[in-house]
């Protein structure tokens, strides 16, 4: 279940929607590489990954219908 949309619509409920997110995940797992993403406005979001060994050339970004694609 994806609850980006509803991020603009509730403010204040981030964290809410932050923990159910993480209900879809089994225990203890974790994510490659590891990754934050700050909100920088209010449609706004920055996102950090740590990708040590890849130069700028060796990555690919691709944002097409609200799916952001990484690959490396």
């Amino acid at each position: 279940v994806d609850f980006s949309p509803l991020y603009r619509s509730t403010v204040g409920f981030d964290r809410l929607f932050t923990m159910l997110d993480s209900l879809a995940q089994p225990d203890g797992a974790q994510t490659y590489p590891p990754y934050n993403i700050e909100r920088t406005g209010e449609d706004a979001y920055r996102i950090s990954m740590a990708v040590a060994g890849f130069s700028e050339d060796e990555i690919s970004i691709e944002a097409h219908r609200n799916v952001l694609t990484v690959k490396g």
